[in-house]
């Protein structure tokens, strides 16, 4: 794909100029991003709708965590193979890396996914996503803790109005269940420590997104499979009349869905910064909340539906206040560099004789009557230099040469 672009890129540049080239691409990103953000959001939305319809008849979030994960493995292996993708080569040969980032990842997208279902099971989905509006939060104290980043005072200021929100959309919540907050609250924490560690990957392996999501849920699977067994697997096997065609039915379209999330998900870490990440996702949380409530019909209050904007509201703030922190870095990154030119004529002498002393030894002094033929870093075409032995001054033989000869 890459090849293909750069082969348009050249073809585009016969045609127009430097300029337009140039305005084309960026026009091309933006429409990019936005179609991403579209089938994102459409595909959340109608995702997290299904899960719920799903786990009210078939309460086993477990099964459904490992449907989502083998469904992201077996499509992303004719997916890599259509575009082209490299294997991670290095990350096979690299096992220090593999056990010490690919791993931890692995089980952090696992527990994060599950948590996340578990969540929507017990609780609505408008306050599931509500709660996981916390996300800032958890993504300020990890950074804090693993890349040692410190913010200003107006992003610690904009966590305020999430925590207030989420805690009234908590004490008002009618359907609350204490197991669904804590799930909900695990899962932004996953997901938030996932975000981090997935985009540090991506710079750090130069590994394809598309590749990392694959690894991720192939290891993922693998890992927690032996599990289903002992935990859904004999009751589902007691309890035959859960699997039915619709709940089949659920589960298919819940992984083809699940599928095409990760990975647009996964192209938006690669493409756009965390902050735009951050931003994008917040607005996805919005859509969520409302077609769940459009869709799913279920009960709110009038406070509830305060406590959710409050929190909307704060994390909006929280993304205006990382953005202007960003843009003042960078102004201060791109200020020029104002350099005061030393005054050489003034100090012509010493810097000739500092000069002359490091060339040729500290015996060597300079005669202050030679006259100063540069202003800056020049020195003397030929300097009359006087030693001990010769009181009048001589030209010595290697006067007569150049600096670069010397």
């Amino acid at each position: 794909m890459a090849l293909v672009c750069l082969r348009n890129l050249s073809a585009l540049s016969r045609v127009f100029g430097p300029s337009e080239v140039q305005t084309l691409v960026i026009v091309y990103e933006v429409l990019q991003i936005i179609s991403l953000c579209i089938v994102w959001y459409s595909v959340s939305a109608f995702g997290n709708v299904i899960v719920k319809a799903l786990l009210n008849e078939f309460p086993f979030p477990l099964t459904v965590t490992l449907v989502q994960l083998l469904s992201v493995w077996l499509y992303s292996i004719p997916l890599l193979k259509l575009w082209h993708v490299p294997p991670p080569n290095y990350l096979y040969q690299n096992r220090i890396y593999y056990f010490k980032v690919i791993i931890p990842l692995s089980i952090g997208k696992f527990l994060a996914q599950f948590s996340s279902h578990v969540s929507i099971w017990k609780v609505p989905v408008s306050y599931a996503h509500t709660v996981k509006a916390t996300m800032p939060f958890f993504t300020v104290v990890l950074s804090r803790i693993i890349l040692r980043e410190k913010q200003s005072l107006s992003i610690y200021m904009s966590l305020i109005p999430i925590i207030v929100g989420v805690i009234i959309a908590t004490v008002t919540e009618l359907s609350f269940n204490m197991v669904g907050l804590i799930s909900a609250l695990l899962s932004t924490f996953g997901f938030s420590l996932q975000n981090i560690y997935s985009k540090k990957s991506l710079k750090d392996i130069s590994i394809h997104h598309l590749s990392l999501l694959a690894i991720l849920a192939k290891i993922s699977w693998c890992m927690f499979a032996p599990f289903w067994f002992f935990y859904d697997g004999i009751d589902i096997y007691q309890n035959v009349n859960y699997v039915t065609i619709k709940i089949i039915g659920y589960l298919f379209v819940d992984g083809i869905l699940n599928f095409i999330h990760n990975v647009v998900a996964f192209t938006m870490i690669s493409l756009v910064s965390p902050l735009s990440y951050s931003i994008a996702n917040s607005s996805k949380r919005i859509v969520v909340i409302a077609a769940s409530l459009f869709i799913l019909q279920n009960p709110v209050t009038n406070s509830n539906l305060v406590g959710m904007a409050v929190a909307l509201i704060g994390v909006f703030l929280y993304n205006k206040a990382k953005f202007d922190q960003r843009r003042a870095k960078h102004k201060e990154a791109i200020l020029p560099f104002v350099k005061s030119e030393p005054n050489l004529t003034a100090n012509s002498d010493s810097l000739q004789m500092d000069a002359i002393q490091q060339l040729y030894g500290r015996h060597v002094v300079l005669n202050p009557n030679a006259d100063l033929t540069s202003r800056h870093h020049q020195l003397v075409s030929q300097p009359m230099l006087s030693t001990s032995s010769n009181a009048n001054g001589f030209i010595p033989q290697y006067a007569s040469q150049t600096f670069k000869d010397v």
